[in-house]
């Protein structure tokens, strides 16, 4: 049976000195808060989770799911985790991967 596995917003940085030297305008980057909540259900991505942030982590979320972890050994203090940024290099999201019991 595969586990659930929580995503949490934990932090969201911006870089505008880098978004000015290098980046075109655009005027919907990304929606997320700090603090909000996702939940994985079978490894799949959640509804309304960008999907370049899940590029970055479904490899993660579906281990997690399956029961695994322990991620580079011993990379989290909980081995049944993993934080995890998105690979927006102006805006970088890190996300908290758990998994729910």
């Amino acid at each position: 049976m595969m586990k659930k596995v929580r995503i949490t917003v934990i932090r969201k940085a911006c870089y505008p000195d880098l978004m000015a030297l290098y980046e075109n305008p655009i005027e919907h980057a990304c929606d997320v808060c700090e603090g909000q909540v996702f939940v994985s259900e079978n490894g799949q991505r959640p509804a309304n989770l960008c999907e370049s942030a899940w590029g970055s982590m479904e490899e993660f979320v579906k281990e997690l799911a399956a029961g695994g972890g322990d991620f580079f050994d011993g990379w989290m203090k909980n081995p049944h985790s993993a934080m995890i940024s998105c690979n927006d290099g102006f805006r970088p999201v890190s996300f908290l991967l758990e998994t729910e019991e």
